[in-house]
């Protein structure tokens, strides 16, 4: 199978080391530069580091680096909480095929609190973003997930190979942005290297926007927020979405869409009484 490439670590400190702004660190700007970002001598100086050692380190040669110079790597790179932790997860997280990577099976319980929505769509994620349960509200107003084969029934997929998720979500392009950041930051946190590999090279090969996005190596996490629906019969949707990762199945996550104001819970009581 398929493997995500070894150097995971050089590659996204490289991409963030390309993306910082000389000037937001005090030094001449871009225009003076044939390559964008900061060099790695700059980088290493920040991060009171040998140029040697930082080069090895984004070129994946030699051991895993301390806690303390991991900080300072950060620091000096400015990356945000999010990006912070997935530096951390690359080096010291789990291995390949972490927990529920592949999980299909759901106790009882799950079901039922999925149902205990009537008017919000709710579904339940594992590691590798399938989606593996859902409520009659998301069948009707995300997707039917029912008329799509179970190797199908992915988020990422859903975001990037089905058109109608396309006219479904006026504000796409940051949706998957944001899908693609959070779900790199989750790949490293749960391991699921492996099966990840897989879809990413799927996705890389079939979505010229995928590609780029992936390749933007952006980290985020998807939190919660207000998501704006141009829903086909319903009309204009907006809807809070949550997400939540179920304690006792590590991998596993509920993510859960609530209307935004009793209009948008009219107009969805509506679809699904209609």
């Amino acid at each position: 199978m398929a493997t995500l490439p070894e150097n995971s670590l050089g590659a996204f400190l490289r991409s963030r080391r390309e993306r910082l702004d000389p000037a937001e660190v005090g030094l001449p700007g871009s225009t003076r530069r044939r390559t964008p970002g900061l060099r790695r001598e700059e980088v290493a100086r920040r991060a009171d580091l040998s140029v040697e050692w930082y080069t090895r380190l984004e070129q994946g040669r030699g051991g895993p680096p301390s806690a303390q110079v991991l900080d300072r790597v950060a620091d000096a790179l400015l990356l945000n909480r999010a990006e912070r932790a997935h530096v951390f997860q690359l080096v010291h997280g789990q291995g390949a095929d972490g927990p529920h990577a592949g999980a299909t099976d759901l106790d009882s319980r799950f079901r039922k609190v999925l149902d205990g929505f009537p008017y919000g769509p709710a579904y339940i994620k594992n590691a590798a973003w399938d989606i593996i349960a859902w409520n009659r509200a998301a069948r009707l107003v995300l997707c039917d997930y029912e008329t799509l084969p179970a190797p199908d029934r992915n988020v990422l997929k859903i975001l990037f190979l089905d058109p109608a998720t396309r006219t479904l979500l006026p504000r796409w392009e940051h949706e998957a942005a944001l899908a693609v950041s959070t779900f790199r930051g989750e790949l490293t946190r749960w391991g699921v290297t492996g099966q990840a590999a897989g879809l990413v090279e799927e996705l890389r090969a079939r979505s010229t926007d995928f590609a780029r996005m992936w390749e933007a190596h952006d980290v985020g996490a998807l939190g919660e927020g207000v998501k704006h629906l141009a829903h086909p019969v319903a009309g204009e949707l907006s809807m809070w979405y949550s997400s939540f990762a179920i304690d006792d199945e590590p991998g596993l996550g509920l993510v859960l869409y609530t209307p935004d104001s009793e209009v948008d819970t009219r107009r969805i009581r509506h679809l699904l009484n209609g």
